[in-house]
């Protein structure tokens, strides 16, 4: 205690960042989760977009029972100014601990697993609630399909935990008939020598075993099942640990054992594995090594390292308060204390941690929990699928290499096949000869299965199921019928057609991965052809492009018509045999110049022509302008005139579902029927109970019937949307309508826990990626019994409406020419007021005031010559007068001529 005080004397004497304490209580054999809690502070506190200050992190050893120790604790670190305590480990101590934060107004952090975690208003528990985690349990019980298992625990906090998932489990169940549902619940021995209890599950024939123990103990369980031989290929292991992970699993991966666990920390994520490098690094510095890795990196380590990260965050919404030294015998507290804890709270906080997003509920527990469902193979643990609190389980089934030994190879085996009468998954083959067995059959299905035995070497032979019913679950009887019920009976092997993987089907036989990905559409007569419309003229381009057009025109028409006054060049003699005329005249007045520039666009052109540099200058942006618009006009206008538009009265599942007009149906037993019948939206529901109520009228026998309806009334029809592709590649009328509404997949069906499942699905996986499916359904779809007959009749090739971001750039060049014209137009005006200034001896001011003057009248297309030092040229056209007369009277002397102009008589 005295070298934290002195460390942070010395930090304040330093002038360091502002330090903020945060107190960790921790058990004797925690020492790793100490050492986290520590690197974490540090990481943060040399990140300063994270927190401005230092956050030192001071770590104390408690006993798990003691509460006046654990008290003592934390008292103890609140005298030092702490700004949060962590910890300890959930038990009697917690909430002794928790008390005292609410005292003083202290932020509690926990971070483990907690029977009794309620919500308090100084609390926030990282670690997921108990109801959220037997909701899992309870998930991934039911998709297994446990009829009846066997719960064991380890202690009573086991007990609690697992008490839940018995409860949840009559909600999941898979029937009705709770007598069905046998759960026997067994206590693991406190003095570790399980082997009787596991003897005794092994002699019950109970092969379905939830395992509950912690994982210092979980190995040594493992060992002794074993041992005594529950550990074979035909028991199936839920462990509920979720550091499953960091254990030594080699013992036990090639027994062929199904063992199921979980994790929220994955070790290959980018993301755990830079921050396990960021601690080597600060270790390193002090000349240690770590002894934690991303695979032993534990669930409590990772959440107490984003329980730090957490509140580092909150601190710096706060904008880091100060933080006092406070006394349990004292009333005064932080003051702070809800405020941090509401930030935590508060969903803006959220950040994505090693155990994934980090958010919290309106009654404080994490919400939004995300989850790994692990499988053991020969590989190790590996990934089927993730779990997620709100949208529950989704099981990718992506499995690893199988097990399976050499007796249990397929080679020479011989597999029963059931298939179905359904293009293009399974038809008869066409042919003039009598065939017999599996000649008679041809389609995708029946090539999937050929494939898979040449890969793995088994032989089958095809059985038809003659009224084609795929398999549900009659609510009545609790009986399966059609292809499920004769793989359940043992009447067949496997069953391939457009079998649709559910959770219901799951619960019954076991499938293989899906060998393709579909989702419920609808098929609907294909859109008609509009009609054209009156105005279709219009259409190649966007309103805003019209209006930017008129304003344009009537700016260019007018800039036209001021340049013209302002320019003297525009200013031209109207009468040229007159040297010296009275006025000038300009051709730019404003009706011309709006009929100059609509004559551009119109591409006539006008009897008007610019003189002046400027307006031609005008002249020849504009008509560059034109020339962009009409082409591009053109363009657009050719595509619009032979392209038609087509119209459907739908266009999405809701629009169907809200009109009256059209009927809509799917076939009376099946996946989809099903998907409507247990939707818990709204408009499904609806529309469930309109096909329920007018089954007679909307509910088909089969797909091809649901063609026929669609094809000749006003029916719109739900189906697979790989059955809508292949009808919509033979039958032109017809078209797919809206998107899919949901997402599932095909699998081969066969008995549940079949020991061959594995191999199928590894090989289907195989022939996924090396490309043969799809050169499969490429064939069967695309080139098979008329395919590829409506292959462009789906095109619509609608012509889009140009818009300012394809004709913008020309507006641009035009607005940039005007401009650039205008000053060209100045120039010409000022270097003519110069030039006549200069010829006429007459202020520069003087010339410039006048002409100004006169172009602001705006009015009229004649300018009159203006004539400067009229009274001297008045003078001197008197003088020139003078002269003539004078000259004129001395002709007439010299030529005896008399003053009336006359000659004498001689």
């Amino acid at each position: 205690m005295a070298v934290l005080l002195l460390v942070l004397l010395l930090a304040v004497a330093s002038g360091a960042p502002e330090v903020i304490n945060i107190g960790g209580l921790f058990l004797n054999t925690e020492e790793y989760e100490a050492q986290v809690f520590q690197l974490t502070a540090e990481d943060i506190s040399s990140n300063h977009s994270i927190l401005r200050g230092q956050l030192l992190a001071l770590p104390e050893l408690v006993e798990p029972h003691n509460s006046l120790k654990v008290s003592q604790s934390v008292c103890s670190l609140l005298q030092l100014g702490v700004a949060g305590i962590f910890g300890p480990h959930a038990g009697t101590t917690s909430s002794q601990v928790q008390s005292i934060c609410d005292t003083m107004d202290i932020p509690h952090i926990e971070t483990s697993w907690d029977t009794n975690q309620q919500r308090q208003d100084f609390l926030v528990n990282l670690h997921p609630h108990p109801s959220t985690l037997a909701k899992l349990y309870a998930e991934l019980v039911t998709a297994w399909g446990w009829q009846k298992f066997t719960i064991l625990y380890e202690d009573k906090s086991g007990l609690v935990r697992l008490n839940n998932l018995i409860r949840m489990y009559e909600k999941y169940g898979l029937n009705d008939k709770k007598n069905e549902h046998t759960i026997t619940i067994r206590q693991l021995d406190p003095l570790q020598n399980h082997r009787q209890i596991l003897r005794e599950i092994k002699r019950s024939g109970d092969n379905n075993i939830v395992l509950d123990c912690s994982v210092e103990f979980l190995p040594e369980v493992l060992k002794q099942a074993q041992q005594v031989g529950l550990m074979t290929s035909e028991q199936n292991f839920i462990i509920t640990s979720m550091d499953l992970h960091t254990i030594d699993i080699e013992p036990y991966q090639y027994g062929g054992t199904n063992v199921t666990g979980f994790r929220m920390v994955d070790p290959d994520s980018e993301v755990v594995q830079m921050a396990v490098r960021r601690w080597q690094d600060l270790e390193m510095k002090r000349g240690k090594a770590l002894d934690i890795t991303p695979e032993t990196l534990t669930l409590n380590m990772a959440l107490i390292h984003d329980a730090v990260h957490l509140f580092a965050r909150a601190m710096r919404r706060l904008d880091s308060p100060p933080v006092k030294n406070l006394d349990c015998g004292d009333l005064e507290n932080w003051g702070h204390g809800a405020s941090l804890i509401n930030f935590m709270k508060d969903g803006q906080s959220m950040l994505r941690g090693l155990t994934g997003p980090i958010q919290f509920d309106n009654e404080g527990f994490r919400t939004n929990v995300v989850m790994d469902i692990l499988e053991l193979g020969y590989d190790g643990l590996i990934s089927i699928g993730t779990w997620n609190s709100t949208d529950g389980l989704n099981l990718t089934r992506s499995l690893s290499p199988v097990f399976h030994q050499e007796s249990e190879s397929l080679v020479n085996k011989t597999f029963r096949v059931l298939t179905a009468l359904s293009e293009p998954y399974g038809m008869l083959r066409q042919s003039s000869d009598a065939l017999k067995g599996n000649a008679r059959f041809e389609g995708f299905g029946i090539e999937l299965i050929h494939e898979l035995s040449v890969i793995l070497g088994f032989n089958y032979t095809f059985d038809l199921q003659v009224d084609n019913v795929y398999g549900s679950l009659d609510k009545d009887t609790g009986q399966w019928t059609g292809m499920l019920r004769q793989i359940m009976d043992e009447k067949a092997d496997l069953a391939i057609t457009d079998l649709t993987i559910s959770s219901e089907r799951e619960a019954a036989v076991d499938f293989t991965m899906p060998f393709m990905n579909l989702g419920i559409s609808i098929l609907y007569k294909r859109p008609k052809k509009e009609a054209p419309k009156l105005f279709s003229f219009m259409s190649p381009f966007h309103t805003e492009v019209w209006i930017c057009m008129c304003s344009v025109f009537l700016g260019v028409s007018v800039l036209l018509w001021i340049m013209g006054r302002l320019s003297p060049y525009e200013w031209t003699n109207p009468y040229p045999c007159i040297e010296e005329p009275e006025e000038l005249e300009n051709q730019f007045t404003f009706n011309n110049s709006l009929w100059f520039t609509i004559g551009s666009i119109m591409q006539q052109g006008a009897d008007i022509a610019p003189i002046s540099v400027s307006t031609r200058m005008v002249a020849g942006i504009w008509w560059f302008f034109t020339l962009i618009i009409v082409s591009s006009y053109t363009a657009n206008l050719a595509a619009f005139l032979t392209v038609e538009s087509t119209t459907t009265p739908f266009k999405n599942v809701k629009e169907l579902a809200n009109q009256k007009v059209i009927m809509y149906g799917a076939k009376g037993s099946g996946s989809t029927i099903n998907f409507f019948r247990d939707s818990s939206d709204p408009t499904y529901q609806k529309m469930y109970q309109f096909m329920h109520d007018n089954a007679a009228e909307v509910l088909t026998s089969s797909n091809e019937q649901g063609l026929d309806w669609v094809k000749h009334k006003n029916y719109a029809y739900f189906m697979e949307s790989t059955s809508i592709e292949y009808f919509t590649e033979r039958h032109c009328e017809v078209a797919q309508v809206g998107d899919l509404l949901d997402a599932k997949g095909y699998g081969i069906a066969m008995r549940k826990n079949s020991t061959y499942r594995n191999q199928l699905s590894t090989t289907v996986l195989k022939l996924q990626e090396s490309g043969k499916l799809s050169k499969m359904k490429n064939r069967w779809w695309k080139e098979e019994r008329g395919g590829g007959k409506c292959e462009d009749a789906g095109s619509s090739g609608n012509p889009s409406a140009l818009s300012l971001e394809h004709v913008g750039g020309v507006f641009l060049v035009l607005v940039v020419g005007l401009c650039l014209a205008c000053f060209v137009t100045l120039f010409e005006l000022l270097s003519h007021v110069r030039e006549t200034s200069q010829n006429e001896n007459v202020p520069f001011r003087q010339v410039l005031i006048e002409e100004w003057r006169f172009i602001a009248r705006c009015h009229g297309s004649t300018k009159p010559m203006r004539k400067y030092n009229s009274q001297e040229k008045v003078s001197q056209q008197a003088e020139d007068s003078q002269d003539f007369v004078h000259m004129s009277s001395y002709g007439s002397s010299r030529y005896g001529l008399n003053t009336n102009g006359k000659q004498p008589l001689p």
